[in-house]
């Protein structure tokens, strides 16, 4: 019993290997796939990639049977916690129950449509990232923001309209989102967003089209409150995103020290130079340029929300041509509030516009190697997933890897697309052309 329990232990403490051949690679890089190659990926890292045969006895073996071997994608902008259908619907008729059951399903359902790793942009703590990695539930790498920060009457103010100024609300209670107007309310709830397990701070600098109190050309906050979260962010060795429409407002964000723009709408030459200068990111919800966007009930019925739907749109045209003109580091967004079913709908649209907008290399860089680099500005203090780049397939990355049919660098519909947004039938919960999911070198879907 002694000898048995010996070897027991010793196959305990020997790596777990897979062993995938025979797979075409895109790296998150390069514009073609390294043909007939092979991938051994060891515990939760890659071990080796190589056109040679790897020796590697003791390793599951997959056969990619000349399939597209990849990175796992990343969700740059999410709000896996935020269901909807509105905003003082969340607010006045939503508890913490409510919010975690649909944060716990939409994050099952971002690691099956592929995406390995998701950035929250607000409204999410630390609770949900400890369940997913500790096993409790299935999800990807999850990057929280903490609470939304923003000014009274700006894209944060989530309030019932009667709501007294200082008054806690159901948002605030629940560090979903909380109202800054001072110095020092962003140093105080940025730092409690910290404490609360955000990776990053996220600022609303810019209104919006649907929320109920700002113009979406409001430029909330001043310099000096900017730089508090962008000073705070840096005490943790992390950064600051934030929600930016105006060109005014980008640049602003962008000398104050912020690093990610989020939708960026006004993007144009002159931003990119700064940003280029500051190593700053952007990502973008393409769906805001879908003409069916004037057609949603949150914005067709809603007179206000439609005059400024439109306005924006008459204002934001030049930002496909500008990216493509004068091209930044860019990562993918869905920025969907809503039912899982809705953003699932949603996700694969937003996949088919980057690669119809951008082609389908520009498309996979953004959902891949792009979203690492943003993954890895939280810093060493704060990355909760330190021991690995993301977005890559290199020795020493995460093991983080999707097998598809296909090439999508040639065929982009092979990562689960969608051409269609307002009335598509609902998606499977899984795409067919996805074969493999792999989180961490464990893999969650196999259908080879």
């Amino acid at each position: 019993m002694l000898v048995f329990s010996s070897l027991v232990l010793a196959q305990d403490d020997m790596p777990k290997q897979f062993l995938f051949i025979n797979v075409n690679v895109f790296d998150g890089h390069d514009e073609e796939l390294a043909m007939n190659m092979n991938v051994l990926v060891e515990n939760k890292l890659i071990k080796q990639v190589s056109t040679e045969t790897i020796s590697a006895p003791g390793a599951t073996v997959i056969d990619g049977g000349g399939r597209a071997l990849l990175p796992g994608f990343i969700e740059n902008h999410a709000h896996l916690m935020l269901m909807g259908p509105s905003l003082p619907a969340m607010e006045s008729a939503t508890t913490w129950e409510d919010f975690a059951i649909h944060g716990t399903r939409m994050a099952e359902m971002y690691l099956m449509q592929g995406f390995t790793t998701v950035r929250d942009a607000g409204g999410a703590n630390g609770g949900l990232r400890r369940a997913i990695d500790a096993g409790t539930i299935v999800g990807p790498r999850y990057y929280p923001s903490g609470a939304f920060l923003g000014t009274r009457g700006g894209h944060a103010d989530f309030a019932n309209f009667t709501s007294p100024v200082g008054e806690s609300t159901n948002f605030s209670r629940l560090n979903l989102a909380q109202e800054v107007d001072s110095v020092a309310d962003v140093q105080k709830f940025g730092r409690n967003n910290f404490r609360m397990g955000a990776t990053q701070l996220k600022y609303m600098q810019s209104g919006g089209v649907v929320s109920a109190f700002d113009p979406w050309q409001l430029l909330a906050g001043s310099q000096a409150e900017i730089e508090a979260a962008v000073q705070v962010a840096n005490e943790y060795g992390s950064y600051v995103m934030a929600h930016s429409y105006r060109k005014e407002a980008i640049m602003n964000a962008l000398n104050s020290g912020v690093r990610s723009i989020e939708h960026g709408f006004a993007f144009d030459c002159e931003v990119a130079k700064l940003m280029k200068k500051k190593d700053a990111y952007i990502s973008t919800n393409l769906t805001a340029f879908d003409p069916g966007l004037l057609d949603i009930p949150a914005v067709a019925d809603v007179p206000a929300s439609l005059a400024k739907a439109k306005s924006a749109s008459a204002t934001f045209a030049n930002y496909i041509p500008n990216m493509k003109k004068c091209p930044v580091k860019r990562g993918f967004q869905t920025d969907c509030v809503g039912s899982v079913t809705a953003c699932n709908i949603q996700v694969a649209y937003e996949k088919h516009l980057n690669n119809e907008f951008f082609g389908s290399h520009a498309a996979l860089v953004a959902l891949t190697s792009i979203g690492g680099e943003i993954a890895s500005m939280s810093g060493d203090f704060m990355n909760p997933y330190p021991e690995g780049k993301l977005g890559v397939i290199e020795e020493g990355a995460y093991a983080d890897i999707l097998i598809v049919d296909g090439n999508p660098l040639e065929d982009f519909s092979v990562v689960g697309t969608g051409d269609q947004w307002f009335g598509a039938d609902p998606r499977p919960d899984s795409p067919e052309t996805i074969r493999i999911i792999m989180k961490d070198g464990m893999i969650y879907k196999n259908t080879l």
